[in-house]
């Protein structure tokens, strides 16, 4: 049974959240008076369906997403017409495109707020005493307590949470020995530290103690908005100090991220929505990179049709397409590559 719930909780997580992305392309379609024909929920055969003003709504067989089907968007069927994509102002285009990943943060912003709103706000306690232990990790091995707290890392001294974190990053299969204090007492306890399998330094598998707070309607939205930024700023500056080092970005590919939200959907509802939340601004942000064919290289295109006042051609959008495509499938490949890696398939080929 919690298989089956884990398989629900992917493929509607992620359905979802490509349903809300097209969407958003959708409605900025209908607001140009694009003749849209399609507005689909899922792929496959259609399982309902109903025609309205020229448009088919429907839902298919397989709830994996969703597609927006818009008159005159396939260069090779385009005819220059009132109502076809292609034929909009270069402004209008750039909104459609723009819609879509807008609609991602929209949602983001929603989900976050929700998890405020109704979990209260998480800040983390002064001082260095341990909120929770992980399984599988050292920390659980040797009999650490939530509560403890950390007083000494192999005689540095620990006062703050970072503190512990900045001790333990260069000693991954180190052991290492700490000062605890449980209550009004202390002891010495010496473990070997693990490697986190993310950003391969030193872990022992603890997270710190949270005072959680109520917030109030208008606060959650306002910390819900904050958070969905902090997580776009992280993951750009992310990729920015990978190319700038010139180092292999760890991406998580379509494997990974099931993993996760199959994880996620067994530890709760908290949990997974704040997944699904990270996944939607993940997915809204890849989608507003100049990569071609994905939004954000549309965007592009459109930007550079409007400062030259010329139509792109549909020769061009076709290489552009193509080219994009090909840059898609290398990133899918090499995504998918790094989660069979995490999950130790490498070794069969001898990495």
């Amino acid at each position: 049974m919690t298989i089956i719930i884990q398989a629900l909780g992917v493929i509607f997580g992620l359905g979802f959240l490509i349903f809300i992305h097209e969407l958003g392309h959708f409605i900025a379609a209908k607001l140009c008076k694009v003749r849209v024909l399609t507005f689909a929920f899922g792929f496959g055969s259609d399982l309902v369906k109903y025609e309205y003003k020229g448009t088919k709504y429907c839902i298919k067989a397989i709830p994996f997403g969703g597609f927006v089907a818009m008159a005159g968007e396939n260069p090779d069927e385009a005819s220059g017409a009132d109502g076809e994509y292609l034929s909009l102002a270069w402004y209008k285009k750039v909104f459609i495109s723009f819609s879509g990943p807008l609609y991602n943060y929209i949602l983001a912003i929603i989900m976050f707020a929700a998890i405020f709103y109704l979990w209260g706000v998480a800040e983390m306690s002064p001082g260095s005493s341990v909120g929770t232990i992980m399984e599988n990790y050292p920390a659980a091995a040797s009999g650490l307590l939530p509560g403890d707290r950390i007083a000494a890392i192999d005689g540095a001294e620990v006062k703050e949470w970072n503190d512990i974190s900045d001790n333990l990053k260069d000693k991954a299969g180190k052991q290492t020995m700490f000062v605890i204090e449980r209550g009004t007492s202390s002891f010495d306890l010496s473990m070997t530290v693990a490697k986190n399998p993310v950003t391969g330094t030193g872990a022992i598998g603890i997270s710190p103690a949270y005072i959680i707070t109520p917030a109030g309607f208008f606060e959650s939205f306002a910390l819900g908005t904050q958070t969905a930024v902090a997580q776009t700023v992280m993951t750009i500056m992310y990729l920015a100090d990978k190319v700038v080092s010139w180092e292999k970005p760890d991406i998580a590919g379509p494997i990974g991220v099931m993993q996760v939200m199959a994880k996620a959907t067994k530890s709760g509802i908290q949990d997974y929505l704040r997944l699904v939340a990270v996944i939607s601004v993940a997915l809204g942000l890849f989608n507003l990179f100049p990569i071609p064919f994905v939004d954000g290289g549309m965007i592009v295109l459109f930007i550079v049709e409007g400062i030259t006042r010329k139509k792109i051609g549909t020769k061009v959008i076709q290489v552009y397409n193509t080219i994009g495509l090909v840059l898609i499938g290398a990133i899918f490949i090499f995504a998918t590559y790094s989660d069979l890696l995490r999950l130790g398939i490498g070794k069969l080929f001898g990495k």
